[in-house]
């Protein structure tokens, strides 16, 4: 594989989405300056692929806009934070729509894993009050997971 600063960028985002994780841990929340950073970053990595602005830069917002919308509604009924939300969009910026897919269901199984281990977890120490799941590192995990395809996975 060569590398050239598209995969710079790429590894840009892998360290961000490991600090989302980190710090989703640490804190429960998502700072809004590194979900817009992950946003943002994804305007200069379009360049450096050369993505055109139409169809493919149009498709990547409508499809970011989409997850953005669906998530909110989760968020509606209190079972997603707004960071995971703004998280989950800002990340569809950088994919194309087959790897959405792939983030969302990779994240999803990340995500019911993490919550069945804190949940066992919580029961087991009797504690009584509600239970936090730090989804932003789901979210994580499935992007680390994409970027790990793109760089690990060189024979398929």
């Amino acid at each position: 594989m060569q590398w050239g600063i598209s995969e710079l960028f790429v590894l840009v985002l892998a360290a961000a989405l490991v600090a989302v994780a980190i710090g989703d841990l640490r804190t429960r929340t998502i700072p809004n300056w590194l979900n817009l950073a992950i946003a943002l970053g994804a305007i200069p990595f379009w360049y450096v692929t050369d993505l055109g602005l139409w169809p493919d830069v149009a498709i990547r917002i409508g499809i970011a806009a989409a997850v953005f919308a669906l998530f909110a509604a989760a968020f509606a009924l209190g079972m997603m934070g707004g960071g995971d939300v703004k998280l989950l969009a800002a990340l569809a910026l950088w994919l194309p729509a087959p790897a959405v897919a792939m983030l969302l269901v990779v994240m999803s199984l990340a995500g019911g894993a993490l919550t069945l281990f804190l949940a066992l977890r919580h029961r087991m120490a009797r504690r009584q009050e509600k239970l936090e799941i730090p989804y932003g590192v789901a979210i994580a995990f499935g992007g680390l997971w994409l970027i790990g395809e793109r760089f690990l996975n060189q024979f398929g």
